[in-house]
């Protein structure tokens, strides 16, 4: 009975979604229709709804938080642009893909995937243009390091939930990452955009490029306030492995190291920098700061429902008989959590919303102990970028922005991600084997 009323509480999600029901309003309402049908009292679900609400958004509203506003002072200011320059002058147009590549990845680890890629799309279409090279040969690369980071690396929103919702270690989350992270960006970017170069995509005309100059900020601050977060929460990893006892020095760095006070530190430091010092006012400073909570307004109370789920199933009891399922099978925990999730994703269309509400389906795996709690964020993580297709907005942006047909989509865009997700099961699998 309870495999019937979880299969139903899905069904019901994928067509709310499908009916455009706003997926924090849906994951809600699966939530309490799911919690009734296994038997809740109404007294105790409505203390899992509770306590799912305050174990989520005490675990990652301030990251995720943080991270937008650093993300929107990186953008405004120039900053993001700076880097895509820098890094496309240094590369030279032989090595443009790797150039396009790496802007991607540097963008997407501060920036929000939708974010990151309106700022360097006409940056695309400039380097084709120029360097007289296909669109998608340059486009892929671009798209595939925005997309790695978003399903691997935090404190993008799908990653910090999935850490928080599996008690695993931020650091180490993000470590094994970019391990992971690396070479499968390299296989779904450079050299999958060389085998798709032969698809000819016709570039717009200038006219509809923007071209506004504007002043940016120097290379160094702009790479330094960009991978800060990242540097810090790396220092403290290695400083908690390698860094003997409780001295006062291990102490400092692991807590400047904290997801959290990097993340604070980085944005101090870019209001100055890329704000103040530019002069700037602080009004105008703080107004990118309000923005940027309001543009990740909705994804908060999209976790937040997801985290209420998440606790339902637990709290139900559903959550041996989750456990017991990869067990039965035969199949290995990770192998299992990415399927639920691809499934989810083909489904429902969000990765986001795929890899929540799949965390608390796979959560209970982690009471058989034989499960890393940072590999399963990342078997999540890469299984809800699995198959983009139609019902994914991030399918619909790739195609109206390149202004290329649904077949052309397909072949470039759905094989990327699906790239993308099978590769990252296979870096989870090896890293699994020898960890």
């Amino acid at each position: 009975m309870q495999l019937v009323i979880i299969v139903l509480a899905i069904g019901l999600q994928i067509f709310l979604t499908y009916k455009k029901v706003s997926p924090f309003l849906s994951l809600l309402i699966v939530a309490l229709l799911a919690g009734l049908a296994f038997g809740m009292q109404p007294d105790a679900l409505l203390k899992a709804v509770k306590a799912g609400v305050g174990s989520t958004l005490g675990d990652v509203i301030l990251i995720i938080c943080l991270g937008a506003i650093l993300g929107k002072i990186l953008e405004l200011s120039g900053a993001a642009s700076q880097i895509a320059n820098t890094l496309i002058r240094s590369f030279g147009k032989k090595n443009i893909q790797w150039a396009v590549l790496l802007t991607g990845f540097f963008v997407g680890i501060p920036l929000f995937y939708n974010a990151g890629f309106i700022i360097l799309v006409p940056l695309i279409f400039s380097i084709a243009r120029s360097a007289k090279l296909p669109l998608l040969y340059i486009a892929i690369p671009m798209a595939a390091g925005l997309s790695t980071t978003h399903c691997f690396l935090p404190p993008h929103p799908g990653p910090m939930f999935l850490v928080g919702a599996f008690k695993a270690d931020l650091g180490k989350t993000l470590m094994y990452g970019l391990v992971i992270a690396i070479p499968v960006v390299i296989i779904a970017g450079p050299l999958l955009g060389r085998f798709l170069r032969r698809l000819n995509i016709p570039i717009p005309a200038q006219d509809k490029i923007e071209t506004e100059e504007k002043k940016l900020p120097g290379v160094f601050e702009s790479f330094m306030l960009a991978l800060l977060p990242v540097l810090l929460i790396a220092i403290a990893v290695v400083a908690n492995t390698f860094f003997p006892g409780e001295s006062i020095m291990k102490k400092v760095i692991l807590f400047i190291g904290d997801a959290t006070i990097a993340l604070l530190l980085s944005v101090l430091l870019a209001v100055f920098f890329l704000g103040i010092a530019k002069g700037r006012s602080m009004q105008q400073v703080m107004q990118w700061l309000n923005d940027s909570i309001s543009g990740v307004a909705v994804i908060l109370l999209i976790i937040t429902a997801g985290g209420v789920f998440k606790q339902v199933l637990i709290d139900s009891g559903t959550a041996d008989y989750i456990t017991s399922f990869s067990t039965q099978w035969n199949i290995h925990p990770l192998l299992f959590a990415w399927l639920i999730t691809a499934l989810l994703r083909v489904a429902i269309g969000s990765a986001t919303v795929a890899g929540i509400t799949a965390a608390g389906i796979v959560s209970p795996l982690l009471a058989t102990g034989t499960v890393s709690p940072e590999l399963l964020v990342l078997a999540v993580g890469t299984g809800s970028v699995f198959g983009s297709h139609v019902n994914d907005s991030g399918f619909w942006i790739f195609k109206e922005f390149f202004q290329i047909s649904l077949k052309q989509t397909f072949l470039s865009w759905t094989v990327m991600e699906t790239l993308i997700s099978v590769l990252g099961l296979v870096g989870v699998m090896v890293l699994s084997a020898v960890i």
